[in-house]
């Protein structure tokens, strides 16, 4: 059996018959694995109808089965979506360990994932930065892709071609939430990922244009790929499903009132819950709503509550729960009149587009990756305009018309651009490239 030539990767490949020649596969220089059925590819830029069937793609997945909000979210959702949309493909998920649960359990009995762990007695924080690029590299995987800012040394010395996608660089950008030796550290793995990733996967047109300033990435190396959303936000909650979901002893009617303002997310100085509380100071009585707020928070909550409090809003603010499930979100969604997002930093914005989705109007941003998460039919204000925010967050709750549009036009702008087969597309295609061009030492 002829060996296999260096510098080229293992796939499966399959040709589609030219109609216009007798249906004939044509000869293409290809020859077949030892011991497998795949087969490998000489010139594959000179076969026009040659296109990737099944790859071995490896992740860095301990967010995915450790992490419960935003990047483990993202890892989980994007795996979801690739298996999904492209299930032929392997989806190696290598993690220092695993808690099953609800969250992770269809992951772990998902037929095109398999799971990777460290040997016994190997501590995970050493085996994932130091161990894990033998590992990936042991298995003929064709590509590692590192979901949140990290890549393990040595895989491109393995043979390995990788990509690692960077969500923000906010301990850049908005550095007094952050301790010092903090930033060091994170600074040292985003340099060591966008140096040395053979592509950089940027969740907004705003992040990869801080890749580009903070670390003099060349435009080429950097795609964006927006951020994908749980599948369950593509199906619309009734208004009635949504109330019974929050008619439990979690969410009392003495708790939730019908008409409400909602904020969720983590309740920190970026996200700017101050700013909405004075804004609400400036709305007209006989428009303003309680808000809502569902996140946690340290110092910065004791702040706002301190604010509230001295200015006797109590009145106006519910903090039913720090975390709920996914679908008490959805439901939250479905039953506020308005979501109000004014944060100074953003890397995407999901809660955002999930608003969008759940038919819920948004006042957000217009700095950062907002304005591309909100689209046009969001209202968008200087995060440090109380009056800016209280003027946009008075017109949607008094004006039924403005709030009708920006509902329709919200959920057809979300589903457009945030569709989960586009942003499957998206990857694969990424995948598919950096493959190539690693294997013709084009990178």
């Amino acid at each position: 059996m002829a060996a296999r030539p260096p510098g080229i990767h293992r796939f499966l490949f399959a040709h589609e018959k030219n109609n216009e020649d007798d249906g004939a596969d044509g000869a293409f220089g290809l020859f077949h694995a030892e011991n497998e059925k795949s087969v490998y590819f000489m010139c594959a830029d000179v076969f026009k109808n040659i296109y990737i069937c099944r790859m071995r793609i490896a992740y860095d997945a301990k967010r995915l089965f450790n992490n419960y909000t935003g990047l483990g979210n993202y890892s989980r959702t994007t795996i979801d979506i690739l298996a999904e949309h492209y299930p032929d493909n392997e989806y190696r998920l290598f993690t220092p360990k695993v808690k099953r649960n609800d969250v992770t359990e269809p992951f772990l009995a998902n037929k095109s994932c398999r799971v990777f762990e460290p040997p016994k007695g190997v501590p995970g924080s050493v085996w994932r930065t130091f161990s894990e690029s033998n590992d990936v590299a042991r298995g003929n995987t064709d590509l590692f892709h590192g979901l949140s800012h990290e890549i393990p040394f040595g895989l491109r010395s393995r043979g390995v071609p990788s990509v690692v996608t960077i969500h923000d660089v906010a301990f850049k950008t908005f550095k007094k939430m952050y301790h010092w030796h903090d930033r060091i550290i994170y600074d040292v793995k985003f340099r060591y990922s966008c140096r040395n990733a053979d592509h950089i996967i940027a969740i907004s047109e705003c992040t990869k244009r801080d890749v580009m300033r903070f670390y003099k990435v060349p435009e080429e190396r950097v795609s964006v790929v927006y951020q994908p959303v749980q599948r369950m936000f593509y199906t619309p909650m009734h208004k009635d499903e949504a109330r019974r979901q929050l008619a439990s002893a979690r969410f009392s009617s003495s708790t939730l009132p019908r008409d409400f303002m909602l904020y969720t997310g983590s309740i920190n100085s970026r996200k700017n819950l101050l700013g909405i509380v004075k804004a609400m100071e400036l709305m007209p009585k006989d428009v303003l709503l309680p808000l809502v707020i569902v996140g946690n928070g340290r110092e910065y909550k004791r702040e706002v509550q301190n604010y509230i409090a001295a200015h006797g809003m109590e009145k106006w603010f519910i903090w039913p729960l720090e975390r709920v499930n996914d679908k008490e979100l959805q439901a939250l969604y479905t039953l506020a009149k308005v979501f109000v997002y004014p944060s100074f930093y953003e890397g995407f914005g999901l809660p955002v587009v999930e608003a969008m989705l759940c038919g819920c109007p948004v006042v957000t941003s217009n700095v950062s990756s907002l304005p591309e998460a909100g689209g046009p039919s969001s209202l968008l204000v200087s995060p440090d305009s109380a009056e800016e925010i209280s003027a946009a967050l008075s017109s949607v709750v008094s004006d039924d018309t403005l709030c009708a549009s920006m509902i329709s036009r919200g959920l057809e702008y979300a589903t457009r651009m945030f569709a989960p087969a586009v942003i499957a597309e998206q990857l694969m295609n990424i995948y598919k490239t950096t493959i190539e061009n690693f294997s013709y030492g084009k990178l």
